[in-house]
């Protein structure tokens, strides 16, 4: 099994090509899904959240509003740097243990779903493939403003806050472009489904994790041997 990134930015369709991949059979893990996990009340980055960011941004059923602690992390670089040291170790953790069940199952590849990929870097050595969903500038900003019900200054903020979508789409061996309409984007994603599932790295991944398995059994082995003599 091998690992396929992809990433995007605010409103350029992630959602919605991680959809289409689901779709087609596709294992996601969503590091915003496990993101809301990792904080849940009581949890250790819950509890630092809101050591750091005060009371203030919790809901009346204790647990965080997202949007109050968004608010306030896009309008600071600092705040934003604080809150994914504490979130992104605890993400990385609960990620790989998805990552090592859909393994077990015999998938030939598995997308991570996150959005700050190639902004923390921490993931893509271990990624074969990176996709990016791309939009233009102005359908993005229409997107933001349409859906979050935001002024034109506050989408623009939000999206300053992120690595331009140009940027990403350097970096990435794959780039979705997501700002015609759905059933294009469906032809991209189908193609681009079929060209990973008809790779073989997931054969060399596999081999490398038995030999490695079989390695630690011969030696497990060994040492119970030493110890019954």
């Amino acid at each position: 099994m091998f690992l396929v990134g992809l990433t995007g930015g605010i409103a350029s369709g992630k959602s919605t090509v991680s959809s289409l991949l689901q779709e087609l059979g596709c294992p996601i893990i969503d590091a915003d899904v496990v993101a809301r996990k990792v904080v849940e009340p009581h949890s250790p980055a819950y509890c630092r959240i809101v050591k750091h960011f005060g009371p203030e941004i919790l809901l009346e059923n204790g647990e965080i509003d997202r949007q109050k602690l968004g608010q306030l992390i896009f309008a600071s670089e600092d705040k934003r740097r604080l809150l994914n040291s504490i979130t992104h170790p605890e993400i990385h953790k609960a990620m790989l243990k998805q990552i090592v069940v859909f393994f077990l199952r015999g998938y030939r590849y598995v997308v991570l779903d996150v959005p700050l990929l190639f902004e923390t870097r921490r993931l893509t050595r271990f990624l074969n493939h990176t996709v990016v969903v791309y939009c233009d500038p102005a359908t993005q900003l229409s997107r933001l403003m349409n859906r979050d019900g935001l002024t034109q200054e506050q989408a623009e903020q939000r999206v300053a806050a992120q690595m331009p979508l140009n940027e990403k789409r350097g970096l990435a061996s794959h780039v979705v472009e997501n700002s015609g309409s759905r059933e294009d984007t469906q032809r991209q994603v189908l193609r681009l489904h079929t060209k990973l599932e008809d790779s073989m790295e997931f054969l060399l991944a596999r081999a490398i994790a038995i030999a490695t398995a079989a390695g630690l059994g011969g030696l497990l082995l060994y040492a119970a041997k030493l110890l019954a003599s």
